[in-house]
């Protein structure tokens, strides 16, 4: 064929000159001759070599039976299929041509491309997508090749090859899977059925190269690049601003966790409306005043107790309340250095990706049932695109129409809660909370714990009457720990009128597509959890560049920023090490870490005696060995996740280098014990502290147990406790500063308030920075003892 280009295929089809080729085909620019010479492009499928004729029959019947298939196709951003046919035993797809280069070409030429125009191609894509899929067909090899860029259009090519959605074997006995790699998910490359979650995938593979400049996963060999594919989460995006959630949501390993298709529009519609526009909102100043969070109460509304599993103690009479004073810019003594002997469970760290687990439904509210089911459907999606606008728009008219909407609340101060005198009841005012946790899936342990801690607190409140007037409820949405699940729960607490602050989520992926929905709605978020300097500190942290992203998102916990100086003062003025090796896996987090660590450790007069970077998709480390031995290190600090860092830690060892290893929160999990024989020693930095280890901690944990809720607070449950009390105390700052009442626009007052507020909390003096940081960060060291991670000292993240 490609030497007879007078020779007519089918006939009509006169072959002019080749445009390109790839594994799969060869296209060429053709005429139909049968149209008045309209041109065509016309693909020759490429069979693998050393086919037998039984298996290159077979694949001819299916390529044939696929493309015509594809031929009902009909859409803007799907090239036109004119034409299947034969021709010397080999299919040859005839289709329309289209002036225009491919995506890939484009990156080749200029580089990564703007995050708006990455946008408006992901956009276009997806309603392709969204096409076919109805259709049945999926396209299995989604890749800037197969991206074509006309003037007006983005056109998605080679649907002629893919696999129908019904298609249940490999290609050929032969084993021959069509896609490439490097834009394959994880089911993909183990040969399961095709589905369109394989397509999503493979759309944000495609959108990160065009972000970014490269593919998300890169590695030498086929075999290194899928170990990287299945076991390592995506580098992290440093270029795409509001698209990085929409990459995070469409690269999640879990199938079943992966962002729809509607799912992926709302994205990438609000990454659009990010990159053209941010609206900045200013609230109204509510007065600055200390308070002070209670210790939860004995309980009074019990649920059924199964064996307690935390330890029970006796609740000391609760100090009275602290006269309020200015606020000074908090402090944190670090403790002295005592060695502690006990073991700790080790929770599933929300820095690593979550394990994939049957979903389950996804709406706990306490106080008022929500009977809203977790399938919602594709078109119920769609129409949410622009219910946040309808709610806005529907406030403003309401507003300007005069409506009363000023919630009058009445003080209720007599017992039993009737008015003086004898009258009726005085009347309340709901207030409702969200928490969004992964109440499901394999960081629903701690999700779980972060839910009942928030109870506890708006239990606590009502209890005591904290608010006069206002009765708090929990509304807990499960967000699976998946990014795509978080815009749909923020839309959700947005829509409900009564939620005036959002705790959570637990990972900082579903934080990010939470923050900026939260925030043009004015709902405030106070999270228990995130540790991404990002949320706060903008995209630019890292070079010095600050600019806080969200004036409604808070955070009670200490971040990556603290994690590297943390490590350093540990090692050098608790450990006397002097000499540090370090080495990172060159993700975002790893750079990060190391960084924070290294300038740290040089301020402190330590010495870095040598550095590297390792491949995560590489399973020998044993190289290192002859450099770090002959750098002198007496330890070495490593940046990155705990499925590297065992592996390195231990070939060390076997190899002689017996010095420590020192990493962040990513390598603080049990996998990292499991994973590694010569673990003893090993050192890690959590966030925050165990409850145990609180002034306050022992209280609190009897009084959850006294609450009857059956699991565990978790790592996180004093931190969301404070969270919780920071919303109620915003709340009751907002009602003082209006008489009494809770105005109409107290949404809008909520985030100005929170910014005010300090308290003693659960874990401690609770207050924010300028940024939304918590002032107090803490931190604390653990070490592998006996093959267990032991608690050894926790202190302060500020030095």
């Amino acid at each position: 064929m490609t030497e007879q280009k007078s020779e007519l295929i089918a006939g009509r089809y006169q072959l002019v000159e080749p445009i390109g080729q790839g594994g799969m085909g060869r296209v060429w620019r053709g005429i139909d001759q049968q149209l008045f010479g309209r041109e065509v492009a016309i693909k020759e499928i490429l069979f693998p070599a050393g086919l037998d004729d039984g298996d290159r029959a077979t694949l001819l019947r299916r390529f044939t039976g696929e493309a015509r298939a594809a031929v009902t196709l009909s859409h803007p951003g799907i090239i036109t299929i004119h034409d299947v046919v034969e021709h010397h035993g080999a299919p040859v797809i005839v289709m329309e041509f289209i002036r225009g280069q491919s995506l890939a070409a484009v990156i080749r030429r200029q580089g990564r491309l703007p995050v708006e125009r990455v946008a408006e191609i992901g956009a276009a894509m997806l309603g392709a997508l969204t096409e076919a899929h109805d259709a049945r067909i999926i396209h299995r090899d989604i890749k800037p090749d197969n991206v074509l860029l006309a003037k007006d259009r983005v056109v998605l090519t080679d649907f002629g090859i893919a696999h129908l959605a019904d298609a249940t074997t490999k290609l050929s006995r032969s084993g021959t899977v069509i896609g490439t790699p490097h834009y394959m998910p994880p089911e993909q490359l183990e040969g399961k059925r095709p589905t369109p979650a394989n397509d999503l995938w493979a759309l944000g593979a495609t959108l990160y190269h065009a972000i970014e400049g490269r593919p998300p996963f890169e590695a030498d060999g086929l075999h290194a690049l899928a170990v990287a594919v299945f076991t390592r989460p995506h580098r992290p995006p440093a270029h795409a601003g509001p698209l990085a959630p929409v990459l995070d949501a469409l690269l999640t390993k879990d199938p079943a966790q992966r962002a729809s298709a509607a799912e992926a529009i709302e994205l990438l519609a609000s990454a659009l409306r990010s990159s053209r526009s941010r609206t900045d909102t200013t609230a109204e100043t509510v007065p600055r005043k200390p308070v002070a969070a209670p210790v939860p109460e004995t309980a009074t509304e019990h649920v059924p107790t199964p064996t307690p599993t935390e330890r029970e103690a006796e609740l000391p009479s609760p100090a009275p309340p602290p006269t309020p004073t200015p606020t000074p810019t908090p402090t944190v003594e670090e403790p002295a250095h005592v060695p502690d002997t006990r073991r700790l469970p080790v929770p599933e760290r929300p820095t690593t990706p979550p394990v994939s687990v049957p979903p389950a439904e996804d709406v706990i509210s306490l106080g008022r049932p929500d009977r809203q089911g977790r399938e919602e459907g594709a078109s119920a999606r769609r129409r949410t695109l622009t219910r946040r606008s309808a709610v806005l728009g529907m406030a403003m008219v309401t507003l300007a129409a005069g409506s009363v909407l000023t919630w009058k609340l009445t003080r209720d101060d007599t017992p039993g809660g009737g008015t003086p005198g004898g009258g009726s009841a005085a009347s309340t005012i709901t207030v409702v909370i969200g928490v969004d946790a992964p109440l499901s899936g394999g960081l629903s342990a701690m999700g779980v714990g972060m839910k009942n801690s928030a109870d506890l607190a708006v239990r606590t409140s009502n209890r005591a009457k904290h608010v006069p007037g206002v009765n708090f409820e929990i509304k807990a949405l499960d967000d699976e720990a998946a990014p795509a699940k978080g815009r749909p729960n923020a839309t959700r607490f947005i829509d409900d009128e009564k939620v005036l602050g959002v705790v959570g989520p637990l990972t900082s992926g579903v934080a990010k597509t939470m923050a900026e929905p939260l925030g043009l709605a004015n709902l405030v978020n106070v999270s228990p959890a995130n540790t991404d300097p990002v949320l706060t500190l903008g995209p630019h942290w890292a070079k010095g560049s600050k600019s806080r992203p969200y004036t409604s998102y808070f955070r009670t916990v200490a971040t990556d920023v603290d994690q590297g100086p943390f490590a350093a003062r540990y090692l050098h003025d608790e450990a006397g090490k002097r000499k540090l090796y370090l080495i990172s896996d060159a993700s975002a987090y790893g750079d990060g870490l190391t960084s924070g660590f290294s300038a740290a450790f040089a301020k402190l007069g330590g010495t870095v005696v040598g550095t590297d970077q390792v491949d995560p998709a590489q399973d020998d480390f044993s190289y290192l060995a002859s450099q770090i031995r002959g750098s002198g290190a007496d330890a070495l600090y490593f940046g990155g996740y705990y499925d590297t860092a065992g592996p390195l830690s231990e070939q060390l060892k076997q190899a002689g280098v017996t010095i420590p290893l020192m990493g962040g929160d990513g390598i603080f999990d049990q996998q990292f014990l499991t994973a590694n024989t010569k673990a003893e020693g090993d050192l890690a930095t959590g966030i925050g502290v165990p409850a145990e280890d609180l002034e306050k901690g022992p209280d609190f944990l009897s009084q959850y147990q006294e609450a009857g809720y059956p699991e565990a607070a978790g790592a996180y449950g004093p931190y969301a406790y404070d969270a919780t009390w920071a919303v109620i105390e915003a709340v009751k700052a907002v009602v003082e500063a209006h008489g009494g009442t809770l105005p109409a626009d107290a949404r809008a007052k909520m985030s100005q308030a929170v910014s005010g507020l300090a308290f003693d909390g659960i874990t401690g003096r609770v207050a924010f920075d300028e940024y939304g940081d918590a002032v107090n960060r803490q931190l604390t060291v653990y070490a592998v003892k006996a093959g267990s991670w032991t608690t050894v000292k926790s202190g302060s993240g500020a030095p």
